[in-house]
């Protein structure tokens, strides 16, 4: 039998809990033999709706918790305060090592708070990084965002770090040998941009174990600048959320001119089978959700509004950071010792 990775699923936690959440662990059991799936939040809430399954019980269980973190909470006072809560004990079964990985949609803020307070950070990693892989126009389909929401005030050492990291991702769960690596500016020239930016460009610069190539400004993102897109949170969930919204409007404007006469309804049949594809190419779900890199266990946020695809695809990423040892390469990389 395969070695299992176990994965501990917050069922309760997204605007779309427990029926998403909960199918997409199910797809992911079906797409993997080595998933084992903890399924933890309300237990009644979590049966009613396995109920509608068939799978493998001997690779699933429901552990009960009696809270919930909600969206709003303020999220230290939350992890303090709700022992029994689905984050709060999923991450300390990670810490424990009864778990290899957490992935939960719930709230951002309690997931950050509680990957660093009770996973706890790698020794010698400064701050972990939230880095979530982006759709791109290139061959390889994705590049790796990092920071997207872990830490709004960055120091030039931090970003170095996240560097080294993402690059190490890429090149064990991507499998792109030495990926590049752009730090996120207003241009092209090495002198320009903020202090932060002035400041980290020549650590990267000097960096040896890292393909640096110099600023990447925001438009040359989606057609893949650099496998490696460097950023203190602030700007990266500033350019996630824009490629998200620009991804909406512009679905929204695609099919209002398709239906807008008899003629494009016509030319829409035509064009459909391409455009699926295209868009499929190019949807956030395909990658799963962001993991925090530098922990001592791994930890998954999916967006809050996610659905089955990503849940499942989150899971599966579970899998591949375990089978490459993505922590002990961090740990190798950047000469940390526990």
């Amino acid at each position: 039998m395969a070695e299992r990775i176990r994965v501990v699923l917050d069922a309760m936690g997204g605007d779309n809990a427990p029926m998403e959440v909960i199918k997409g662990g199910m797809e992911a059991l079906e797409k993997s033999n080595k998933i084992f799936l903890y399924l933890l939040g309300d237990a009644e809430a979590i049966k009613a709706e396995l109920a509608r399954y068939q799978y493998d019980k001997d690779r699933v269980e429901v552990v009960h918790c009696s809270e919930n973190i909600e969206m709003a909470e303020p999220p230290v006072r939350a992890i303090q305060k709700k022992k029994d809560s689905s984050i709060v004990k999923g991450m300390s079964m990670v810490r424990k090592g009864e778990a290899d990985a957490f992935v939960s949609a719930g709230s951002t803020g309690a997931v950050l708070v509680g990957g660093q307070i009770l996973v706890g950070r790698l020794k010698g990693i400064e701050r972990p990084p939230l880095a979530p892989l982006i759709p791109t126009d290139t061959e390889r389909g994705c590049s790796l965002l990092i920071d997207c929401g872990a830490n709004v005030d960055a120091r030039p050492s931090m970003l170095v770090q996240f560097a080294k990291m993402g690059s190490i991702y890429m090149e064990s769960v991507m499998g792109i040998a030495s990926p590049t690596v752009g730090i996120v500016n207003i241009g092209a020239e090495e002198e320009k941009g903020n202090a932060l930016v002035k400041e980290t460009y020549p650590l990267l610069k000097e960096c040896p174990d890292i393909n640096f190539i110099g600023s990447v400004e925001a438009r040359d993102i989606p057609s893949g600048a650099a496998d490696v897109i460097v950023c203190e949170a602030f700007t990266g969930n500033i350019i996630l959320k824009m490629y998200e919204g620009v991804a909406l409007t512009l679905l929204d404007k695609v099919k209002a001119g398709m239906m807008s006469s008899f003629r494009s309804k016509i030319g829409a049949l035509l064009v459909k089978p391409a455009l699926k594809r295209t868009l499929k190419d190019f949807s956030m779900d395909r990658y799963g959700g962001a993991p925090m890199l530098g922990l001592k266990g791994l930890v998954v946020k999916t967006h809050g509004n996610s659905k089955s695809i990503e849940i499942c695809n989150s899971i599966l990423q579970c899998e591949l950071f375990e089978e490459q040892k993505i922590n002990e390469k961090i740990r190798q990389r950047l000469s940390l010792n526990e």
